[in-house]
């Protein structure tokens, strides 16, 4: 738990709650153990979603497709939304849901392994939602960068584990080590990249939000992250 529990009922009970189609959807995932955004999360799409107003969306890890069409309630109309998924058993639930709501139109469902099909996409994209593997978060980085427009979010959920992220990754499991390492090392990345400006909430699972940069500045810091320390180096335009 990142934030009291109390403070968390509160502030969910002030939610006006999402159209019925979704209400029972989001219902049906829980009742199946199908991993759904949280409460608070769906809040903060939703803001962001109405304040970016995006023409272009892509998803990395669309699960049963209810995160992509809480987006589609709240993006424009003309917003084309592109959503990944690698698990087969889902691939076809998340097409009946997206069709059972007519938003195939809206809404395109490319299976696969996300980091692969990325390769193929050339963007760019108003808005990458990313919620997948976790461990593989700053795999799918490079390509998330290079099809996010300027000026565009990326915004990356449950990025602080329950709050296990401030551990030592002795403390942590054995078996939950790497994923640990990955999403710290996740973490630095994004608020230490020159092409992002970045801010990690303590929201739901933790929610990262991060703005690509439409310029460069002056005087640029590159850093290298190696375990628990770093190496800074300034460099100027033309060397």
């Amino acid at each position: 738990m990142i934030v009291d529990e109390r403070l968390i009922t509160y502030l969910n009970s002030l939610d006006s709650g999402n159209p019925p189609y979704l209400e029972q959807l989001e219902q049906t995932a829980r009742e199946t153990y199908v991993p759904v955004i949280r409460k608070e999360t769906q809040s903060l799409l939703k803001v962001l979603v109405t304040l970016k107003r995006p023409g272009s969306i892509l998803e990395i890890g669309t699960a049963i497709g209810f995160s992509a069409l809480l987006m589609s309630e709240y993006a424009p109309d003309t917003c084309r939304i592109t959503t990944i998924e690698n698990y087969e058993k889902r691939i076809p639930i998340a097409r009946e849901n997206i069709k059972k709501a007519g938003r195939e139109q809206q809404i395109t469902l490319l299976p696969g392994d996300a980091q692969q099909i990325m390769r193929t996409l050339n963007g760019p994209y108003d808005f990458v939602f990313m919620d997948a593997a976790k461990g593989q978060y700053l795999n799918f980085l490079p390509e998330a960068m290079r099809l996010l427009a300027p000026g565009g979010l990326l915004v990356s959920d449950n990025v602080l584990q329950e709050g296990s992220i401030i551990q030592s990754r002795y403390a942590i499991e054995r078996r939950d080590r790497t994923i640990h390492t990955r999403m710290r090392e996740y973490l630095y990345q994004l608020t230490h990249h020159q092409e992002l400006v970045s801010a990690i909430l303590p929201l739901g699972d933790g929610v990262a939000v991060s703005c690509k940069k439409t310029h460069g500045g002056k005087n640029e810091t590159t850093r290298t992250y190696s375990g628990d320390k770093e190496t800074a180096g300034t460099t100027h335009p033309g060397q």
